[in-house]
């Protein structure tokens, strides 16, 4: 029994060494991004941007559909979603496949502008910090706006409005709902969701971001089905 206790006092001891070690790289490299650039003058220069969209020029429908598939409780927690992360692991392992991921859309959010380039570990630690950042600077709507603002859309589209512009030949302002969720979509996995590359692919994400709008109460199966019989 002493045997016992004495192993798991010593993997207790582990977990908080390693823990401490982690948060410390994090935090490490979070501080270099910030000294390169700070986050204010960093988004001030994202804002600036011709082709910057506004929270109140974004479509309703659009809106919904990026955090119903994103981050559905973006509006309900913090810089991170410790409900979301356990949700993502469990589906997952009992899936046998990555098929859902566990970063709020603050978190990318911070990959977008400071970490796009990085490995993904180190990149995972330092995100967490400068989504903390993040939410105690800007608010949830400008958060999601900047969010939409930063992705990537494939084809070399960044941002909401080139990728509008690109596939639809119209503003973002002027999507309908079936516009709306497939480009919701398509930041997930640009080189796979993009309508130039496997339209199937695209409608089958759009597919998803659909039923996550059903299950979320954005919209209903009838709208629903409607896009995906007319597709």
């Amino acid at each position: 029994m002493k045997i016992f206790k004495k192993i798991l006092l010593f993997l207790f001891l582990f977990i908080v060494l390693v823990t401490i070690i982690l948060d410390l790289y994090g935090y490490s490299l979070y501080s270099k991004a910030i000294d390169k650039e700070p986050l204010v003058s960093k988004i001030d220069e994202i804002q600036s941007d011709e082709n910057y969209v506004k929270f109140e020029d974004l479509p309703e429908d659009y809106l919904n559909a990026v955090v119903s598939v994103e981050d559905r409780r973006f509006y309900d927690h913090g810089a991170i979603d410790f409900i979301s992360i356990a949700r993502a692991i469990y589906v997952n392992v009992t899936n046998f496949d990555l098929r859902e991921g566990g970063s709020t859309i603050t978190q990318q959010l911070a990959k977008n502008i400071y970490f796009i380039e990085m490995d993904p570990f180190p990149r995972k630690l330092a995100e967490i910090f400068m989504a903390f950042a993040i939410e105690d600077n800007y608010s949830k709507d400008e958060i999601l706006e900047l969010y939409v603002n930063t992705s990537y859309f494939g084809d070399g589209y960044y941002g909401i409005k080139e990728a509008c512009n690109g596939y639809l030949s119209k503003e973002p302002s002027e999507m309908d709902l079936n516009e709306c969720t497939m480009m919701a979509g398509i930041p997930n996995a640009p080189s796979v969701y993009a309508p130039t590359k496997n339209p199937d692919l695209t409608k089958s994400r759009q597919g998803h971001v659909l039923e996550t709008m059903v299950e979320n109460g954005y919209i209903s199966q009838e709208e629903a089905n409607k896009i995906i019989n007319n597709n």
